[in-house]
């Protein structure tokens, strides 16, 4: 069970991120003789509002190196909350390879959706 100050800290931590909302991905998925897509929308909680700004101003950055693991998904990658989080995993350690270590802190999914 967590002490009391160890929830004040995570409370603190939540109020100094910030929040980068990414513009909507649409990709191909891979694998199949009929065309998948993905529609993918999330947020980015950079670690402060200093973070923020240069996330935003690298967001090309990030996209560019989100795509390629994006592509290589199978329908069946995308099957189960397991999937999710993975998938979510996989994302957030691309961002902060692209942009720099503990920029980003966390990936929130708005929409993720397999046509």
């Amino acid at each position: 069970m967590a002490s009391p100050s160890e929830g004040h800290e995570e409370v603190e931590a939540a109020k100094s991120s910030s929040y980068v909302e990414v513009p909507p991905l649409i990709v191909n998925l891979r694998g199949g003789s009929e065309s998948r897509f993905l529609k993918l929308r999330f947020i980015a909680v950079a670690a402060n509002d200093e973070t923020a700004d240069e996330v935003k101003a690298k967001l090309p950055v990030v996209l560019d190196a989100l795509q390629p693991f994006l592509r290589e998904l199978r329908p069946e990658d995308l099957d189960g909350s397991a999937a999710v989080y993975r998938i979510k995993e996989e994302m957030m350690r691309r961002t902060n390879d692209a942009i720099g270590p503990d920029k980003v802190t966390d990936i929130l999914i708005q929409d993720l959706v397999q046509q």
